[in-house]
Formats: structure tokens, sequence, C-alpha cells
């Protein structure tokens, strides 16, 4: 922080692009002040948070599906591998033709990258099951749902964790992005307006409460992962 307000300062590196930090925790402090503000870190909290739920719910139910069904998993497996690559961003133009620069454009963006990182996972989950263990549970004849729930869910849980982990930073990445480009209100439009008027300090400022968001809801997801995986061998190593 300290080389950040006083190179800038110095000359070093052009403060018509790099502002010191102290102008840009000065423009964090008035941002902080408005309502507008905090309008925009809603709308991104809201578009993030209902993106990152229907990714996670339907990449959970999609992959215990696909992956606990040998048929499903070969036929779908080269449609997997083909569209899983394709970037959210390619999705863009399609997005605003559909939805111009409503809400849902953003939200297509942060579905799609994110049902991948969790389909991905829990497909691997799936996969790593005992066969044993699930063939003896059908051998007793219990019910689907019951094999699922008490054989294929434990082993697939570390593997939704991190799907969960992943998907939750992509999710926020793509919808900041979507809003800088399509224009959905929330604090990636903001940039974007900050940057075009020409109040560099106000972006940065605008940047860093992006990052700051990011890593919170990193240590949010970790923490999340380590309780409900507090009884997995590789949680209790970290711990102790």
């Amino acid at each position: 922080m300290l080389l950040l307000d006083v190179l800038p300062r110095l000359g070093v590196v052009d403060r018509q692009f790099v502002p010191p930090f102290g102008d840009m925790a000065a423009a964090l402090g008035e941002l902080a002040s408005t309502q507008d503000f905090w309008y925009s870190l809603g709308d991104t909290l809201r578009g993030w948070g209902i993106g990152f739920a229907v990714a996670m719910v339907a990449g959970v139910v999609v992959g215990v599906l696909i992956g606990s069904v040998p048929v499903l998993r070969e036929i779908t497996a080269s449609t997997i591998e083909f569209l899983r690559p394709i970037p959210s961003v390619a999705l863009i133009p399609l997005a605003v033709l559909l939805f111009g620069t409503d809400l849902r454009a953003t939200l297509i963006l942060v579905i799609y990258a994110s049902f991948w990182q969790v389909l991905v996972q829990v497909l691997s989950g799936v996969q790593d099951v005992d066969p044993v263990a699930e063939q003896t549970a059908r051998c007793y004849g219990l019910r689907r749902l019951t094999v699922v729930r008490t054989v294929i869910w434990p082993t697939a849980l570390p593997y939704v964790m991190t799907g969960f982990r992943l998907a939750a930073t992509v999710a926020l990445v793509l919808e900041i992005t979507g809003e800088l480009i399509i224009g959905t209100p929330g604090l990636g439009n903001r940039i974007g307006l900050a940057q075009s008027g020409g109040q560099i300090p106000t972006m940065y400022a605008l940047v860093i409460v992006a990052g700051l968001l990011g890593a919170g809801m990193n240590a949010v997801a970790r923490a999340a992962q380590a309780r409900m995986l507090r009884w997995h061998p590789s949680i209790r190593r970290e711990l102790t």
C-alpha cells in the first residue's frame, strides 16, 4: 500500500493512470457515503446470489443423475467436453440480443460459467463412489434415493464443496464482467462509467471493493467447506 501511494507521487508511474493509494481511499470513502454505491453493491450481490444458487442446484442434480447412470454418462460425455470449454463471455452477444441490459443477460453468463464448475466436480465425486458399497446397498433392496443419500452423497460431498468454492468465485467474476460489458446495474457498470468519465481514483476504489468482495466470498466458502467436511480426513489434517 505504501509503494502504491509513494510511487505515483514521485512520478515513477503516471498518476493519471495509477493515482496514489490515498486518492483511491478518499474516493472509496466518498463512495461509501452515497446510496448509489450501496444500491450498486446490492445489485451485484443479488445477481451473484441468484446465478450462483441456480448453478449449484442444477449442477448437483444433473451431476448426480448423470454420474449415477452409466448410460447417461457415456451419452453426455462428448457433449459436456464440447460445451464446457466455451468461455461465458462468448455468450454476451446472445445474452444482449435476448435480454438487452436486463439482469437476465448477466445471469446467463453467471449460471453458464458456474454450472460447469459444479457439474464437473459432482461427476468426479460420483465416479469416486466405491462400486462394492453401491452394489451392496442395491442388493439390500434400498431405494435409489436412499442409495444416493447414504452411499453416493457422502462420497461426492467433498467434490461438491470444491465446486461450491470454485463456483462462488467464478460467479462473482462473471457477474462483474457482465455488468461492465453489458451495462447491467452493479459495481461493474459503475467501474465502466468511472473509467469513461475520467474518474480514475473512483474506478480503482470500485476495483478494490470488487477485490475485497471476492476475497470475502472465498473466505466464507472455505469456512463453509471446513464446516461441512469437518469429518473428512483432509479437513481434520488442516485443523490439527
